[in-house]
């Protein structure tokens, strides 16, 4: 595919997931890809940050192998080398990674998103050619260490009105919370926790799309 046929599809995206196996209570990141599958889920974000290069791009690749089979977008974090080895469809980008304007120019036709922690981040990302953005932390999350201000979703509705691309909320989204982040306009959420600790990810998947649906 090329970057707007990415584009196009990335628009079918409700629920995003977000691999951690650290975090996926004894799963293993393909046996949570794979019920995240089942669920409904039309991308993936596969971040592992411990791994070395060498077992993150096998594992990139056997990710590949099982996105295409299912048509899922493919999305890796952080590293735009493994992303453009293993055939990916995108690749996240943070705000202290590759900046998103040099890795345009390597990968014209990958999905490029860019966390983003403010309104200014939001459309600097925007400017400089994010296909879309991820606004968070949101709530307290145990996936990042350091994490500084939490942004409320209160931060939907200031940010998101501004925003020409797609946006993502991502950050201690959970059941318990995740229908104040759709009151707010999100549509497409990401989670890791609320989804690699269910006890039926599939399920949870579903039910998490359900909700989106119906808030809609």
């Amino acid at each position: 595919m090329n970057r707007e046929a990415r584009k196009a599809r990335f628009q079918e995206v409700d629920i995003y997931p977000v691999t951690c196996e650290r975090l996926s209570a004894g799963r293993s990141d393909v046996e949570v890809l794979d019920a995240v599958i089942r669920g409904g889920a039309r991308i993936i974000q596969l971040r592992e940050k411990s791994l070395s290069t060498r077992d993150l791009f096998q594992l990139a690749l056997r990710f590949r192998e099982i996105t295409a089979k299912a048509d899922v977008l493919l999305i890796i974090n952080d590293r735009l080398d493994i992303a453009l080895a293993v055939g990916a469809d995108g690749v996240h980008l943070g705000q202290e990674d590759l900046p998103l304007t040099a890795a345009r120019k390597l990968a014209p036709d990958l999905l490029i998103g860019a966390s983003t922690h403010s309104l200014d981040e939001a459309l600097q990302a925007q400017e400089d050619g994010a296909d879309y953005v991820n606004i968070g932390p949101i709530f307290p999350t145990k996936t990042k260490e350091g994490v500084g201000r939490v942004l409320g979703p209160e931060a939907i509705g200031v940010i998101s009105p501004n925003l020409k691309v797609p946006f993502t909320v991502m950050g201690g989204i959970s059941g318990s919370n995740v229908d104040q982040v759709i009151a707010k306009g999100a549509r497409r959420v990401a989670m890791v926790t609320a989804i690699t600790q269910a006890p039926d990810i599939a399920d949870a998947v579903r039910s998490f799309k359900e909700r989106i649906k119906n808030q809609a």
